[in-house]
């Protein structure tokens, strides 16, 4: 694979300065508690039990705290008194080529940065901020995966990462209005682009043009029928995607979040509206400000929010009877057990659908789909996310569902898959898509 050849070819030809410059960037990653949690594992295994990747392949390697113990002992031989003096003594091991292998092996393809560990930790550390911290000493040494640095690099260069054209975009948008005018039988049912002083700029996955603009028609009907002030953009700030969420290079991170700051200043919205991905929102609403330095001039919301205030406030009209089938609902990472987001589309669904039914764990200990993390851009990792992914499909399966509700495009592309992988039969769908379905139009 020439993804392998690069990484490995990388990997020869560090350099002594390459390997102080990422001690550097790790280091700097570090405040006081995540480096005491580099000295807190009391090693009970709970961690263990608690990772997708662990509960479906019980290898060494797949303990967090075994990954954890890779990052701490190049911490303690690098920052450390007793590391440095008596390394055997506490277990404190150089930062070299065999060991910058291991921390690619462990960071990038054996987890998906879901925190499902951390909440299960009987002393509270924080593993994927460590995690993080270790991918952005392998960044600055050149040593992130290509493809997913490709990704990054597509919203650097084209501001979006499917490197989607403005007239691709565009042409789309157009189509998809033309559709949904022909499906609400309303002319006057728009896609308005670039519309001076909209009260929202909605923000979508480029996989929704791409590949699902049913997706994308659907959250589009459900702002029709709430009557509501919206618009896209149509050059640069209408991607919601932030990859460098995954390379863990801040620098490119707030570049790319910047392309959302400026499209809100370019067309005077009051609220950016992050359509349906877990990432997205997190790195929109938690961690934009942080990477920017400085707080926005505007509210971020994610689209779940709004169609939870749709119903609440009778804005729009749900019949159930049109989604009875029997639904459950996937929990991303980013957007739940990192960004808050729990409830909202619960309520929704529950007034969208006959019979709903929760996976078990949910919530914030709902087990992560084996997608995020940036894995479904890392190809070479790709047999160990499906298989990770196998206990997401023993939850779907236990739950009897026919349908799952997933609000993150990675989610379903990554629940498509296992979908055909362990022969799910099911329909994986987005809680607009159901809205959609339910809505009664307004008369």
């Amino acid at each position: 694979m020439p993804e392998l050849d690069e990484l490995e070819s990388r990997l020869d030809a560090l350099t002594e300065a390459d390997f102080q410059q990422g001690l550097e960037v790790f280091r700097g990653k570090l405040k006081k508690a995540e480096a005491s949690y580099l000295n807190s594992c009391v090693h009970c295994g709970l961690c263990a039990s608690s990772c997708h990747y662990h509960r479906m392949d019980s290898t060494l390697e797949n303990i967090p705290a075994h990954k954890l113990e890779l990052i701490s002992s190049v911490f303690k031989r690098n920052f450390t008194t007793m590391g440095r003096i008596a390394p055997g003594l506490v277990g404190a091991k150089p930062f070299d080529r065999e060991m910058a292998k291991a921390w690619i092996d462990a960071v990038f393809g054996r987890c998906s940065l879901c925190g499902r560990c951390s909440i299960n930790c009987t002393i509270g550390i924080a593993l994927p901020k460590i995690f993080r911290a270790a991918r952005a000493a392998l960044g600055a040494m050149g040593l992130v995966p290509p493809d997913l640095q490709a990704t990054v690099d597509n919203s650097l260069l084209h501001g979006n990462n499917m490197a989607v054209t403005k007239q691709d975009w565009v042409e789309t948008v157009q189509w998809i209005e033309e559709e949904l005018q022909l499906e609400t039988g309303d002319p006057g049912a728009k896609l308005p682009l670039d519309k001076q002083g909209a009260k929202f700029l909605f923000t979508v996955n480029p996989r929704e043009p791409k590949f699902f603009p049913l997706s994308l028609q659907a959250s589009a009907k459900v702002f029709w029928a709430a009557k509501e002030d919206w618009t896209l953009a149509s050059d640069g700030g209408w991607d919601l995607t932030n990859y460098g969420l995954f390379n863990c290079n801040d620098e490119q991170a707030g570049t790319i979040t910047k392309h959302l700051v400026d499209a809100m200043a370019r067309l005077g919205c009051k609220t950016l509206v992050i359509g349906e991905c877990g990432h997205g929102y997190g790195a929109a609403r938690w961690e934009g400000p942080e990477w920017l330095r400085k707080s926005y001039p505007f509210e971020v919301k994610s689209i779940l929010e709004l169609m939870d205030e749709y119903v609440r406030d009778g804005r729009i009209q749900l019949d159930p009877s049109k989604n009875t089938a029997p639904v459950t609902l996937h929990d991303p990472c980013n957007l739940v057990r990192h960004g808050g987001i729990c409830e909202a589309q619960r309520r929704v669904l529950r007034k969208a659908t006959t019979n709903f039914t929760e996976m078990t764990p949910n919530r914030v200990e709902n087990f992560c789909c084996g997608g995020g993390g940036g894995q479904l851009a890392m190809a070479r990792y790709k047999q160990r996310r499906i298989q990770s992914g196998g206990m997401k499909a023993e939850q779907i399966k236990a739950s009897g569902a026919k349908v799952v509700v997933a609000p993150c495009h990675n989610c379903i592309d990554q629940l498509m898959e296992l979908n055909k992988e362990y022969q799910l039969n099911v329909q994986i769908k987005t809680v607009a898509e159901m809205v959609a379905e339910a809505l009664i139009p307004n008369p």
